[in-house]
């Protein structure tokens, strides 16, 4: 894989439905949707501007799940709303190690990097939920929960500066990426609201299906703990205190449940009662955030 220095085209249409001769979501997808996948080993290499990264995966499993996230019969591992005109899907990766490296690229314009970055990890998998539009198969919504159990880092001082110049380097691409996606999927960018029905049968199917849906896209980092060790590397020491025995120090960081939360697509002032993570905290920071807006908004208009 290679970034990009300008957003490549959506894809469009699943590849799955135009082979297959159709439109809408059907056979062929939920032929695809149940194959189960075993591969013992996957590497991914990453080429940037300024780094180049390679993942390494171990005993990769992909399967479906039930909205539980239960191996199941596969017709329960989907929900058909056809009044809405949607389909939720659910499926879970799952693998026994990970490796993660990172170095410098010789070409780029920061500062060679002589230690490279390393990660290693044990099992761990990744939750993924859809919601597509039956009629044409495209993605309006979706979550991503990547977890990790425990998990040991042990980082240098250079190690940690080329990290963050690695992310610096990513960010500009992630921002133009970001603005193309909201720009051209504005469904995603609305929260949904639940439907009333009039059929019994209808509102049952509804029910299920709201108590599982996407409200908006969404991507999910937890760690179960993660003891992190940052130590000093550098071979340059003052003669005094290499007489006294200093050689550098180590800073030793533990956290328990750490989450990250990101829904790139949520507006300042919306409600946040979907999110993964509600409490009543959050009421009253959006209740906050939506006088800002309105604020914002006011000086606008009169501009």
């Amino acid at each position: 894989m290679r970034t990009c220095e300008e957003p490549r085209p959506p894809n469009g249409q699943s590849p799955i439905a135009l082979a297959a001769g159709q439109s809408e979501y059907g056979f062929a997808e939920k032929v695809v949707e149940g194959m189960f996948i075993v591969v013992n080993s996957i590497t991914i290499k990453i080429h940037s501007k300024a780094f180049h990264a390679s993942f390494e995966l171990w005993q990769l499993q992909g399967y479906s799940v039930n909205p539980n996230w239960q191996q199941s019969d596969l017709r329960l591992t989907r929900i058909t709303d056809p009044q809405r005109g949607e389909v939720l899907t659910f499926k879970e990766l799952t693998w026994q190690t990970l490796r993660i490296e990172a170095d410098a690229s010789d070409n780029g314009d920061q500062d060679p990097v002589t230690t490279p970055l390393r990660l290693i990890t044990n099992q761990g998998r990744i939750q993924i939920s859809l919601k597509r539009r039956t009629k044409d198969c495209n993605v309006v919504a979706s979550k991503l929960m990547f977890l990790l159990d425990d998990l040991l880092w042990v980082l240098t001082d250079s190690q940690l500066k080329a990290m963050m110049k690695y992310a610096e380097s990513l960010s500009e691409a992630m921002e133009k990426s970001a603005q193309q996606r909201k720009s051209l999927a504005p469904e995603s960018a609305q929260v949904s609201e639940p439907r009333f029905r009039l059929s019994p049968s209808a509102s049952s199917i509804g029910q299920y299906f709201d108590k599982h849906d996407m409200k908006e896209s969404s991507y999910h980092l937890l760690i179960s703990r993660l003891d992190l060790h940052i130590c000093d590397d550098s071979h340059t020491r003052e003669s005094g205190a290499l007489k006294h025995g200093m050689l550098g120090g180590a800073i030793q960081l533990t956290f328990r449940r750490m989450a990250f939360d990101y829904y790139p697509f949520h507006r300042a002032g919306d409600a946040c009662k979907h999110w993964v993570r509600y409490s009543e905290a959050m009421e009253t920071r959006g209740q906050w955030a939506k006088k800002l807006v309105n604020e914002f908004q006011s000086k606008i208009e009169k501009h």
